[in-house]
């Protein structure tokens, strides 16, 4: 009896594991099948900041979260081109995920528990791992942030950083003058023409802006940090099928440079390794592809587009760019930095 028990629980909670994977794999996505429809990807960017999101000298968009949007349209069509970027401020982002005018947002934005749990959002996979950070001229014999009593300071509405900036400043007992603009652009204009003291936002972007500068030596990013700026892709909430493609394809673009898969080799790699992770991850084997209602080539169609993360992360933010930003906390694990992709099988 004891047997026949156990027996029948066995197979009852075998029925039950296989029919909620089933389910699972049969609930439609309606973003994808939007996506699909459409025949392009919407993705929402950032107005223009160097190194994640600004347009070359001929109109073509480039940077991190730029090529994470053309990989993702490569992952859905083996087509890197099939994605309409929309540039959005950092006040209007959130709401034009939530109305559906795009399908993801790759847009230099904090994963924060709030933002998850009264936007009607969700954050997916940290790609970037950032913090808040000030920059003042070169010549304003400035050492630390403590020094700047009294100081005006360009900030961005809609962002973290007017918070972080604030708390500092008021644990200190320092004042501050704050001055708030929409975008970006708008505070760099500020600061060159003397309004400013100061820039507060996210190192990586402050090094993005002053890579811009006429004159970057002019400007110094002080390198005391305020703040824990992890940055996510956004989806709607409601869409678990989407939320899982986001998610597995950020770290499919991880796991590709920890396994040394990149453009050049992926075919070959696809081809010749007998490592089980790597088939499943270029698609020998299907149930990857399968279990996200993709081709089971989607992430070597990506990697294959884009490259896998380092490869991305030199070619638009790296030392011999403009940006020149070292990988500090956004090199692998296995090199001291914090990117850990999880197991995909």
């Amino acid at each position: 009896m004891a047997f026949r028990s156990l027996a029948v629980a066995c197979a009852l909670a075998g029925a039950v594991a296989a029919g909620g994977a089933a389910a699972q794999t049969t609930t439609p996505s309606p973003t994808l099948d939007a996506v699909r429809a459409r025949g392009t990807l919407n993705c929402g960017i950032h107005t223009g900041v160097a190194g994640f999101a600004l347009p070359d000298s001929r109109g073509v968009w480039q940077g991190l979260d730029v090529e994470f949007c053309r990989g993702l349209a490569a992952a859905i069509f083996n087509d890197p081109s099939k994605v309409r970027f929309i540039p959005l401020s950092s006040s209007t982002r959130f709401t034009a995920l939530g109305s559906g005018e795009i399908d993801v947002l790759y847009r230099t934005s904090t994963q924060t528990m709030l933002r998850d749990t009264t936007l009607g959002l969700r954050h997916v996979t940290t790609y970037f791992y950032d913090g808040h950070g000030f920059m003042v001229r070169a010549n304003a014999g400035v050492q630390r942030v403590r020094d700047m009593g009294g100081a005006t300071i360009c900030l961005i509405q809609g962002t973290t950083n007017e918070q972080v900036t604030a708390d500092y400043f008021r644990s200190v007992n320092v004042q501050f003058q704050p001055v708030v603009f929409e975008r970006t652009d708008q505070a760099q204009a500020a600061l060159v023409a003397g309004r400013c003291d100061s820039f507060g936002t996210d190192a990586s972007q402050l090094a993005g802006v002053r890579a811009s500068m006429p004159n970057p030596r002019d400007w110094t990013i002080l390198p005391e940090r305020f703040s824990k700026e992890p940055y996510g892709a956004y989806v709607r909430r409601g869409d678990d099928n989407w939320y899982d493609i986001i998610r597995w394809y950020t770290t499919a673009i991880i796991e590709a440079e920890e396994q040394g898969i990149t453009r050049a080799n992926a075919e070959e790699t696809r081809r010749t390794s007998p490592n089980p992770n790597t088939r499943r991850l270029l698609g020998v084997t299907p149930e990857l592809g399968q279990s996200l209602k993709l081709d089971p080539l989607w992430a070597y169609n990506a990697i294959r587009a884009v490259g896998n993360y380092g490869e991305i992360y030199e070619r638009t933010m790296g030392e011999t760019t403009s940006v020149a930003l070292p990988r500090g906390p956004n090199n692998l694990h296995t090199n001291g930095g914090l990117l850990y992709a999880l197991p995909m099988r």
